[in-house]
């Protein structure tokens, strides 16, 4: 049986979160896996510095999922007011379709149910159609809001024009 664990990232963490993110959304790696950005955007996800600030950070906290003290998965929650703010979902290219990524969700629920949350936000891209309808299958639903995607390339460089949706959870 493959030891596993849900804990808390802290800044040691931050290289290896770095690769396991950039792998999954950006890149030829990323194609492996269904969650991949690479066809709507080229740049990298994120960078060691943009983790280590959101790290910093006390509003925020990074789950990081480990098998066998492999790091193949994390999420990024962020409380904003009543609500946590959920992103950066990542499950690595060769471990997706493992039930990892809802792994990570119902723990994400859990801290909002135990903080007492009124809801976990996000947004996702609009042409995101099959992650869209994941997270739909787990309770999440459009609240109407769209919001541009940023004009910085430290998201990402987009092929096209994208923006996102916000999506919720009443927990």
């Amino acid at each position: 049986m493959t030891l596993i664990s849900i804990s808390s990232a802290t800044e040691q963490d931050v290289p290896d979160l770095n690769v396991l993110v950039n792998s999954a959304y950006r890149g030829e790696s990323s194609k492996k896996g269904w969650t991949s950005e690479a066809d709507l955007l080229g740049g990298i996800r994120t960078d060691e510095a943009g983790l280590q600030a959101m790290l910093q950070n006390p509003n925020v906290t990074i789950l990081k999922y480990e098998e066998a003290g492999q790091l193949v998965g994390c999420v990024s929650l962020e409380k904003k007011g009543q609500n946590l703010y959920l992103g950066m979902l990542t499950v690595s290219p060769d471990a997706q379709a493992n039930g990892i990524g809802k792994r990570l969700l119902a723990a994400a629920e859990q801290i909002a149910i135990e903080k007492q949350y009124r809801a976990i936000t996000m947004t996702v891209i609009t042409v995101r159609h099959e992650l869209i309808a994941w997270y739909e299958r787990r309770g999440y639903r459009a609240t109407g809001e769209k919001q541009p995607f940023p004009d910085d390339p430290r998201f990402g460089l987009p092929k096209q024009p994208l923006e996102f949706i916000v999506m919720e959870k009443v927990v």
